[in-house]
């Protein structure tokens, strides 16, 4: 099956890219945009890539990413330093960020960026590719001039819904797109990426599982129960007469994210949620952030929840979660150390056994106390006839 490519990114960059072939990379120098050419052609073809890396070509959603973020320093540091993006200065490097960090260099909207730890980030995966080419081709060991670039930072804002306001906006929402809200809560899917690539054959069990194919996630493959939507599905499939391998929910994400924000911002307001974003700015990434605080607190197991969000590492919990909905759920219970349940324990398994003893001196007693009646009974009887006689 063809993974649809919501976005289109692949014909996006493939078009930027036979274009900066011909007339070289928007407003950068020559240099740098032979450079970044190279470079992205790398990771479309998968090498030169670092020895622990996964292996194989990189996805054009990434390299499309590292497009705009690298042509973005180019024009930084040519601007400001008068200097390409292989040899800018260890010195310029750190003041260039530490000055996006602190909020002394603006975006365009004049306003401090959010990004720059990504900006950071790509910068040291540029950089570092850059190191191996050149050892590889010169035998030229260059310095890591990356080492002490600070790539920590706050996440992005997101929208936190509680439980009661996603129910809130699916009441008031168009009935294709309260489908949606529900089925992107529950399932925590990947928005749009995945989402628009599930089919009804991907349904399962009367639509109370879900298989999210290999082939169309960013991660693995994963088969998970739906506990919210199943009614919810069959109904709207019955209703849209879809076939099996028509796509479940055929969508334009652009247009989806616009109706999501009228919507939040309809029905609450422009308020900043818990996590920081305003309300008027949910999205359908959002829902992946709301349904990880639902289903944290409801899962035994960390091994189990990230299964069902296809994370292979555990600081994706709490990325996506911060912790948000959760409550203190600790009891009397838990508060007995181990040591003070054994001694309970045997405290108790010592008086089932002389309960166990009692019972059984008591029913000897009974048995004796019935056996005595039925004698002296009998010889009541006997003591009565020798008397008639």
């Amino acid at each position: 099956m063809v993974k649809i490519d919501p976005y289109n990114t692949k014909e996006r960059y493939l078009a930027w890219k036979e274009k900066a072939l011909r007339e070289g990379v928007k407003g950068v120098s020559k240099a740098n945009s032979d450079i970044i050419i190279r470079y992205l052609s790398d990771l479309e073809r998968g090498v030169n890539l670092p020895p622990s890396s996964k292996k194989g070509p990189r996805s054009f959603i990434r390299v499309q990413v590292l497009r705009i973020r690298l042509a973005k320093l180019a024009r930084e540091f040519e601007k400001r330093f008068k200097a390409n993006l292989t040899d800018i200065s260890e010195n310029n490097l750190c003041d260039f960020f530490f000055e996006m960090r602190n909020g002394t260099i603006l975006n365009n909207k004049g306003l401090p960026f959010k990004a720059s730890r990504d900006l950071a980030k790509s910068f040291k995966s540029f950089w570092h590719w850059h190191q191996r080419i050149n050892r590889k081709e010169g035998g030229k060991d260059l310095r890591d001039i990356t080492i002490d670039l600070d790539t920590s930072g706050e996440k992005p804002d997101w929208v936190y819904l509680t439980e009661e306001q996603i129910r809130l906006l699916a009441t008031r929402a168009k009935y294709e797109y309260q489908v949606l809200i529900w089925f992107l809560f529950d399932t925590g899917i990947r928005a749009p990426t995945e989402l628009c690539n599930i089919r009804v054959s991907d349904l399962y069990n009367d639509c109370k599982e879900l298989n999210i194919r290999n082939e169309i996630s960013k991660t693995f493959g994963r088969r998970i129960k739906l506990m919210i939507c199943p009614q919810i599905l069959r109904d709207y499939i019955k209703i849209k007469k879809l076939t099996s391998q028509d796509y479940l929910f055929k969508i334009s994400p652009p247009v989806v994210n616009r109706y999501f924000r009228r919507l939040a911002l309809k029905v609450l307001g422009d308020k900043e949620s818990p996590a920081g974003q305003k309300y008027s700015d949910l999205t359908m990434y959002d829902f992946r952030h709301c349904s990880c605080c639902y289903w944290l607190p409801r899962y035994k197991s960390e091994s189990a929840l990230k299964y069902r969000f296809g994370w292979k590492k555990s600081d994706k919990i709490h990325y996506y979660s911060e912790l948000l909905g959760m409550s203190d759920t600790i009891s009397e219970e838990d508060m007995l150390l181990d040591i003070t349940k054994t001694e309970i324990e045997k405290q108790l398994d010592k008086s089932e056994k002389e309960n166990s003893i009692l019972k059984d001196q008591l029913e000897a007693m009974q048995f004796q106390l019935t056996k005595i009646t039925e004698l002296t009974g009998k010889l009541m009887k006997n003591s009565g006839g020798h008397d008639e006689n």
